[in-house]
């Protein structure tokens, strides 16, 4: 306990001049006028000790016209501290539970180097966690359920002398997660492709993902020992995708592996420790810690577990923590191996057990002196919580976008584009692209054939992106998803019509429309052949109404296959005109009868836009 004395030099992260005195508005430090918000001339006259009226005059020089008590914005304040020989500098008040946004500056001669924390990326069996396994010499894929990641870990590892912290996701969807909420956690990514498969759909996605997080990108070509690697083919192939190597004057370094012989992987441990010592990443040990949770679970026997990395700062046993809007006293803390540990320094992941619930993986978390301090921070984050999800996500819609262009806000608009083939996701981005001018930027940040998914919604919602869908439908559960995290989601047959609108939008021409309303879905559970009627589906309802006579259309895997109408739906043996979410049914489809099973039929009706 004699942490708590006054021998812990550790200094809180909530700055002097934050929430606690929110009242002191403005002062003057060494020729330099401090000050929080905007002020009237009498205010200013009265801090910076010069007569009002010597303001006024000076400010009617300038051909502004303004009284005594008018507020003065930022601009005139700082041309009238340049003109009375003043510096000025306005200083953001951030309330100690948005300890998210607290400007954390440390002076130089307090920082000292921190390892690289490093995530693994690349799709599914190309070695990820095999990599991982040969950089600890441990054997973790043994333990893992079809030799495929199952759950986030985090790992250290010392090469000559430095180490680095790895973290060994189940693919881009945790990264995205982590990142959706603001969470920076990562440096470095490096990439791993397999040398006899290539750029696939996930291995494009974890490239989109680093891009949008602005993380360097380490490629790792891995399997260059198997029967069929060809390294040049991959090294072609990354550079449709702006991975450039550095023999080809790019910026990414490539490195030739085998994870499973542990070739090459001291050349790329190397290469990881060369960009980090370009980005001269350091952090101060000498304060209470803030950082990310990586993980979180509820353990039966010892509660909420989560796995924390330490950004800046430093982690103790018995530090009271917030972390999203629970907090807790930490009562045991282990690394990796399982073994307890006292403290934990920057870019350390370690398990702590305490907090009162469970936190979600890209919570923040912040140390603090006292249980009481901890206590109202969280109470106070709660709060704020609650109110909060009744406001809008980062995430747009195109009437946003809109309104937000004629008012000279947007510059840059990011876009996804899910198309039903590769062609023709690639020609709606190429046309996408041209329509970008000198105002207005169209980004296509992710590009891919297939249906919509979780991991697209993750994506929009963290780049604050559009969907646009061109012959492809998202099921019920993704529109759920996207709705909960305020994606917006543009779907389209017709090419010309999806650049018309988005042409309109960019030109403040946007009119309301005609929209699809989705009634229902339902899934083929068994198909019945009755001659003169052609073939019959019967059908589940997961979702709405499904009405007699309704416009639909056919989704297998998540493409349109087929639009028409239902031309007659029963309930045993009975005509009826609609069957709701829950019941069984037969479909037939107007001259349609190439369906399978596990395929939905969707319905619909075109609706005024509200």
């Amino acid at each position: 306990m004699a942490k708590y004395s006054n021998n812990d030099s550790r200094r809180s992260n909530i700055p002097v001049n934050g929430a606690k005195k929110q009242k002191e508005f403005s002062k003057v430090n060494n020729g330099v006028f401090v000050y929080t918000r905007q002020m009237s001339v009498a205010e200013l006259s009265k801090e910076l000790n010069i007569p009002a009226t010597d303001i006024i005059k000076f400010l009617f020089m300038n051909k502004k016209m303004v009284t005594i008590n008018q507020t003065l914005d930022d601009d005139t304040i700082g041309l009238i501290c340049l003109e009375f020989g003043y510096d000025f500098k306005k200083e953001k008040i951030v309330a100690e539970e948005n300890f998210e946004e607290i400007d954390i500056v440390d002076k130089p001669e307090d920082l000292s180097p921190r390892p690289a924390v490093v995530t693994i990326m690349g799709h599914v069996d190309h070695g990820k966690t095999t990599l991982i396994d040969a950089i600890r010499s441990s054997h973790l894929v043994d333990s893992e359920v079809g030799g495929i990641s199952q759950a986030i870990g985090a790992y250290q590892k010392e090469i000559n002398g430095q180490k680095i912290t790895f973290l060994d996701t189940p693919g881009h969807e945790a990264f995205t997660a982590m990142r959706s909420r603001g969470a920076a956690v990562t440096d470095i990514v490096v990439l791993v492709v397999a040398a006899d498969d290539g750029v696939m759909p996930q291995t494009i996605e974890a490239i989109d993902h680093a891009k949008a997080a602005k993380v360097p990108i380490i490629v790792a070509i891995n399997k260059i020992d198997k029967e069929g690697a060809n390294v040049e083919r991959i090294k072609t192939e990354l550079m449709n995708y702006e991975i450039i190597p550095e023999e080809y004057g790019g910026e990414n370094i490539v490195c030739e592996i085998s994870a499973k012989k542990n070739i090459g992987i001291k050349e790329l441990l190397e290469a990881i420790l060369l960009v980090a010592e370009m980005r001269e990443l350091k952090a101060n040990p000498n304060r209470y810690a803030i950082g990310t949770v990586i993980e979180a679970n509820l353990d039966k026997g010892e509660g909420p577990k989560a796995t924390l990395l330490v950004q800046n700062g430093t982690l103790s046993f018995q530090d009271y923590v917030v972390v999203g809007t629970t907090y807790g006293k930490i009562r045991r803390m282990t690394n990796e191996y399982k073994k307890i540990v006292k403290e934990a320094k920057p870019s350390t992941p370690v398990s702590v057990i305490g907090l009162a619930e469970v936190p979600n993986a890209g919570d923040k978390f912040m140390a603090f002196p006292t249980e009481k301090q901890a206590k109202d921070i969280a109470f106070k984050r709660a709060l704020a919580k609650k109110e909060a999800e009744q406001s809008l996500s980062s995430a747009g819609s195109l009437e946003d976008l809109y309104n937000r262009i004629n008012e000279g806000l947007v510059q840059d608009i990011n876009i996804i584009v899910k198309a039903d083939t590769t062609g023709s996701a690639e020609a709606i981005k190429a046309s996408l692209e041209k329509l970008s001018n000198d105002q207005v930027k169209l980004h296509i940040i992710h590009c891919s054939s297939g249906a919509i998914t979780e991991s697209d919604i993750m994506l929009a919602s963290a780049s604050g992106a559009i969907i646009y869908g061109f012959n492809v439908r998202p099921s019920s559960m993704i529109s759920q998803k996207a709705e909960a995290a305020k994606v917006e989601i543009r779907l389209h047959r017709i090419i010309y019509d999806l650049l018309n609108e988005m042409s309109d939008a960019m030109k403040g021409m946007l009119k309301k429309e005609q929209v699809e309303k989705v009634m229902g879905q339902a899934e083929v559970r068994s198909l019945i052949k009755i001659s003169k009627i052609g073939t019959v589906a019967g059908s589940y309802v997961t979702f709405g109404t499904i009405k007699n006579g309704s416009m639909m259309r056919l989704l297998r895997d998540g493409i349109v296959t087929y639009e028409g109408k239902i031309s007659s739906l029963r309930r045993f043996k009975d005509d009826v005109k609609e069957v709701k979410e829950g019941f069984e049914c037969g479909i037939t489809i107007e001259n349609f009868n190439d369906l399978k099973e596990l395929d939905i039929i969707e319905t619909y009706e075109m609706v005024d836009k509200e």
